[in-house]
């Protein structure tokens, strides 16, 4: 016979989170990736400053999921506890999601070759990366601004 869980367990909404933003940062960081290497990005080159923000973003991508998925002692005494920084993450990832907007709702944009031939728009790009940092800024959100529910007595 298995445990059973707990009606509410607080670390599975930072769990989920963690998750959500992982496949939200392996999603931008292969988007940048080919886009740097098609001369599009950071400085639109994969000169020096490009390939440091292509490994700095790959850090993030492992890091952020690595300090949400559960409590770190040395993270939460010297830096901020798991929902504060949740909360700054998802504002941060609130405003990349307008920025994105912004280009989904422009008239006119650029486009790239496709991996599979043919094109692919910035619009159409943005579109997907819109998507996807709404559903990942949902998960750290409620991650964040969830209250912890005491157990029933």
């Amino acid at each position: 016979m298995t445990p059973e869980r707990p009606a509410f367990d607080p670390g599975d909404r930072f769990r989920d989170a963690a998750r959500a933003y992982l496949v939200y940062g392996i999603v931008y960081w292969i988007g940048g990736v080919y886009l740097a290497l098609h001369g599009v990005g950071v400085r639109g080159s994969m000169e020096t400053a490009g390939i440091t923000w292509i490994v700095l973003g790959l850090v993030f991508v492992v890091a952020i999921p690595y300090l949400l998925r559960r409590p770190r002692a040395w993270f939460e005494r010297w830096v901020l506890g798991r929902r504060d920084f949740g909360r700054i993450l998802a504002l941060l990832m609130a405003i990349r999601a307008w920025h994105v907007l912004r280009v989904v709702l422009r008239p006119d944009t650029a486009s790239v070759e496709a991996p599979w031939g043919g094109e692919i728009t910035f619009r159409a790009g943005a579109a997907v990366f819109f998507l996807v940092t709404v559903v990942a800024f949902l998960f750290v959100a409620v991650a964040a601004w969830t209250a912890d529910q005491k157990p029933a007595e």
